[in-house]
């Protein structure tokens, strides 16, 4: 027997909690994972860089956060607001160096090969 699909709202932040960044799958195939990311002011730590054998395009839905680049010519920042996304090569080195607590950041973020 058939169930109806279950409504889930991309803006419900019921379950997060300030301790914690709050990661969400939402599909997950063979070639990709969608997920969605509520944070509350968390950033990546001071010496860790994300390296991913995936690319990543990632829109901000809420709040505010900024990205750091590791490029050869130097490290680039950049702002994100409301409805801004970016597409992140694999093996680009970036980390999270700022989220907004109020409101929260919401996050998509799409990984593919």
């Amino acid at each position: 027997m058939e169930s109806a699909p279950t409504l889930m709202n991309l803006f419900d932040t019921r379950n997060t909690t300030e301790d914690s960044e709050h990661f969400e799958q939402i599909l997950n195939g063979s070639e990709f994972r969608l997920e969605r990311i509520v944070s509350t002011g968390h950033i990546s730590p001071n010496d860790q860089w994300y390296d991913q054998c995936e690319a990543e395009w990632v829109v901000l839905l809420q709040g505010e956060a900024e990205l750091k680049f590791s490029l050869n010519k130097g490290d680039q920042s950049i702002k994100l607001k409301p409805g801004d996304y970016l597409h992140i090569p694999p093996h680009l080195k970036h980390r999270v160096t700022f989220t907004s607590s109020n409101p929260q950041a919401i996050w998509l973020a799409l990984h593919h090969h």
